[in-house]
């Protein structure tokens, strides 16, 4: 049954949902009670007076996580806006974003950070919880201030798949790093292995004449890290893993201790170099779509909790970035007003159940970030996202509030949308509005 879409109040009572909160084992059907923002008792005294929501047939989960996505502010605006991309996150049901430090200037200093949190603030959307810079610029030479990022908001430090200038300066950030005890979050990819390629190494960039990028690019270097890792101690989180050796090498990592997480794309989970067959620039993605193997490897790792989160790999482009030869193509996807319906698309597959697919959204990413997670909880502020799986949509200009749309499901009907969030106790998107 799908959701009533009357507009709904900051104090409500949502009633007839499924809620799921994998920090507390909970999946019940059971009404949630919100009464000036904060969660209540279904019995508590006011309950009863509350507006009656029926949202029967819908999930309510704690407010998503994201790690990485790009706002592109500051930045150029014709790629997006604090203001579009904000709202795009609120519309996927995002409470909490983790920007990536490559904007222009680049997040290395205290002053940038700083600047963009009051940015932030005036927009007033989705909640920013800022990656900063691993070295100064991203220029892979001098380390960046890491205590001044860390007391200036920011949760973790990348150098995203920019390169170090060699191990030396490698094992120095990591070793700083774990004296100020902030993470460090790491693209695997070997540059010389990786150098002018734009697909998978394999038979179908080979029939289409593309240059390929092996999957030894992502594993020797994320070998080369962990073995960092363990030497050092620093917290390390691998991002967008794309093959299944580096499934079994994070997986060998973990039984041994090493204090180390890791993430999917959910286009990772969902496509394989398969799509390029029509040359899509779309698809055109960093790490590259790899086998079916692979993705299948990376579902496999989902579902035995060897990767602890799915990010968006938000990344929006105007539409003359599409429109190039796909290898002078720029890669990247926008995913983070799809990816809910692409995920509970896998569950009702039943490659993983509904609540592996939440922690992967919400808890575990919290986790990565040494952050608390949100909670479906009586005296929690109400941080939560509403979701009607019966909700049929298309991803449209009209319809969606990115100003990236660089999707292949553009103009394609899918069943699923976030209908309403919460942040901070108060209604941040309605649908129906």
């Amino acid at each position: 049954m799908s959701a009533d879409r009357s507009p709904v109040p900051a104090s409500v009572l949502l009633t007839g949902a499924r809620l799921i909160d994998p920090s507390r084992d909970l999946d019940t059907r059971a009404d949630l009670a919100i009464l000036d923002g904060r969660i209540v008792a279904p019995d508590h005294p006011d309950a009863a007076k509350l507006p009656r929501h029926d949202v029967s047939g819908c999930v309510i989960t704690p407010g998503l996580v994201d790690i990485g996505a790009h706002l592109r502010e500051p930045g150029p605006r014709y790629k997006g806006s604090l203001e579009s991309e904000s709202a795009a996150a609120l519309a996927g049901g995002y409470t909490r974003i983790a920007p990536r430090p490559d904007t222009s200037p680049v997040l290395d200093s205290a002053a940038h950070v700083r600047t963009l949190r009051d940015r932030a603030a005036e927009v007033d959307g989705v909640r920013l919880i800022p990656l900063g810079a691993l070295t100064q610029g991203l220029e892979g030479q001098l380390l960046a201030n890491m205590a001044g990022l860390k007391s200036a908001g920011c949760v973790a430090l990348t150098n995203l798949r920019r390169p170090l200038a060699d191990t030396r300066v490698l094992r120095r950030c990591l070793e700083y790093a774990a004296t100020f005890d902030i993470p460090v979050i790491f693209h695997p990819e070997d540059g010389a292995l990786a150098a002018g390629g734009c697909a998978h190494e394999g038979s179908v960039a080979s029939r289409l004449g593309l240059p390929g990028i092996p999957a030894t690019a992502e594993t020797t270097a994320l070998a080369q890290w962990l073995l960092l890792i363990e030497q050092t101690g620093v917290r390390a989180h691998a991002a967008h893993l794309s093959c299944a050796r580096s499934v079994s090498l994070i997986e060998e990592a973990k039984q041994r201790g090493l204090p180390v997480t890791c993430d999917v794309t959910m286009a990772h989970l969902h496509w394989s170099d398969a799509a390029l067959g029509g040359f899509d620039t779309l698809f055109h993605l960093q790490p590259p779509l790899r086998t079916r193997v692979d993705r299948d490897a990376l579902r496999d790792g989902i579902k035995r909790g060897v990767i602890d989160a799915i990010v968006s790999g938000h990344l929006p482009h105007e539409q003359a970035a599409k429109m190039a030869p796909f290898a002078a193509s720029e890669p990247g996807m926008s995913t983070l007003e799809t990816l809910w319906a692409q995920g509970w698309a896998l569950v009702e597959e039943g490659l993983f159940d509904a609540t592996t697919l939440i922690r992967c959204l919400t808890s575990g990413p919290a986790h990565v970030l040494g952050l608390e997670s949100a909670v479906l909880a009586p005296d929690a502020l109400a941080e939560l996202a509403v979701f009607d799986p019966a909700h049929r949509w298309t991803p449209a200009d009209t319809t969606l509030h990115s100003a990236g749309l660089n999707t292949p499901l553009l103009n394609q009907p899918l069943n699923g949308r976030c209908i309403l969030t919460l942040t901070g106790g108060e209604v941040r998107f309605n649908a129906n509005n």
